[in-house]
């Protein structure tokens, strides 16, 4: 069976954080143009299983509706978990559960939240890196990238700009 794709979409403030340091998102509010969706849901459709760190899920609970409706979704915890949208836990290394979603007939996860990403990507898992650029200098907050990851190549497919002043910019992993 092929390798399942691992995809990561995400925004990201020029200095290179996610979120502020509470996790919150409030900044990206001034990219949010009444029907703009810098091809977000283009992606999602190509999208038939969401991994994410449990502190994503935890904000995706309070989104209405539920953004992964119809999707298989999967929560990186170590902690119980009540499921509200049958979604399931993972916990430990990525990998077996790649194998397990791609052998469930999963082909394209996508994958959210930093501790998750930062994850996957040393245990070279991903596959696709969509990162929007958000035009504003945090100075602090939660990282998308980190020390410790292995050196990786990427391939850039796209980049674009939007009158917003949010470019996205869309690679693939180089593997040999």
């Amino acid at each position: 069976m092929d390798r399942i794709m691992v995809s990561v979409y995400i925004a990201v403030s020029l200095d290179g954080w996610i979120a502020r340091n509470d996790g919150a998102l409030d900044w990206l509010a001034s990219m949010q143009v009444d029907g703009e969706d810098y091809g977000y849901a283009e992606f999602f459709a190509g999208v038939d299983s969401v991994v994410l760190g449990r502190a994503t899920y935890e904000t995706a609970l309070c989104f209405d509706p539920w953004p992964y409706a119809g999707r298989s979704v999967v929560v990186l915890t170590h902690r119980a978990l009540t499921a509200r949208h049958g979604e399931r836990t993972h916990a430990g290394a990525l990998a077996p559960l790649m194998r397990a979603l791609s052998d469930s007939g999963a082909t394209r996860v996508y994958l959210d939240g930093g501790q998750a990403i930062r994850q996957a990507l040393a245990e070279d898992l991903v596959d696709e890196l969509t990162l929007s650029s958000i035009p504003i200098v945090l100075g602090d907050g939660r990282p998308l990238f980190g020390a410790g990851l292995p050196e990786s190549k990427w391939l850039l497919q796209s980049s674009r700009g939007f009158p917003s002043g949010l470019v996205q910019s869309r690679y693939l992993r180089a593997r040999p």
